[in-house]
């Protein structure tokens, strides 16, 4: 579904050139919860962003679904972003004066036209898969850390996006919390959906169907 053939990347950090990646090739198949573990700095993060398309890498190529999109303008890029990858980070990145509902619509609300009632009910659907129907119309600012982050997967869920990437989704929740992330995103994978998540927790890598571990960029 996702193949990332020999991508390189690196980064100028006061004046001296830092490798972040190194030739590195992965494939990742539908249906697949893969997870990127490796020490801080290792380049997991750099990885995932650049399989999901938020940072070019300096060579090499990834193709999705056999199509090169490494090649695509930054517009092509958006509307593939929009229709078939969705991302979750370690904070959710909620927007506080908007309600829960409003947030999980946010990725329609990018014109003056009306959201269709087809998906606001999707999104109330969406909410609901994730726990969080009886909140739809409270503010961020209610919520407890795990309740936003699931808000975040939710929002992700709307979209019916085809891969989900999550970068450290239960990094600053507790360890409680945490589990109850990581059953969600499992619940998830067994319903369909294709998750490549970093993670620094042994632990919760070890529920995915497949690690990559990364160490100095390779």
């Amino acid at each position: 579904m996702l193949t990332a053939n020999n991508i390189t990347k690196s980064f100028h950090i006061n004046g001296h050139q830092q490798d972040i990646l190194k030739d590195i090739s992965v494939n990742v198949n539908q249906g697949e919860f893969v997870a990127i573990t490796g020490r801080s700095g290792s380049g997991k993060t750099t990885l995932l962003h650049v399989l999901s398309t938020l940072t070019r890498a300096d060579s090499g190529e990834i193709l999705y679904q056999d199509k090169d999109i490494s090649i695509l303008p930054e517009t092509q890029l958006d509307t593939l972003r929009q229709s078939d990858f969705s991302i979750i980070f370690q904070f959710h990145h909620l927007f506080p004066y908007l309600t829960v509902l409003e947030n999980c619509l946010l990725p329609f609300m990018r014109s003056l036209k009306s959201v269709p009632k087809s998906t606001i009910e999707n999104a109330k659907l969406c909410l609901s898969k994730v726990g969080l129907s009886h909140k739809e119309n409270e503010l961020p600012g209610k919520l407890s850390g795990g309740e936003q982050q699931r808000v975040a997967i939710a929002r992700a869920l709307v979209k019916s996006s085809k891969i989900l990437f999550a970068d450290e989704p239960t990094g600053s929740l507790d360890k409680q919390t945490g589990e109850q992330i990581m059953d969600l995103l499992c619940t998830l994978n067994d319903e369909g959906l294709t998750i490549v998540m970093v993670t620094h927790e042994p632990a919760y890598a070890k529920r995915s169907n497949r690690i990559i571990a990364i160490e100095d960029g390779a």
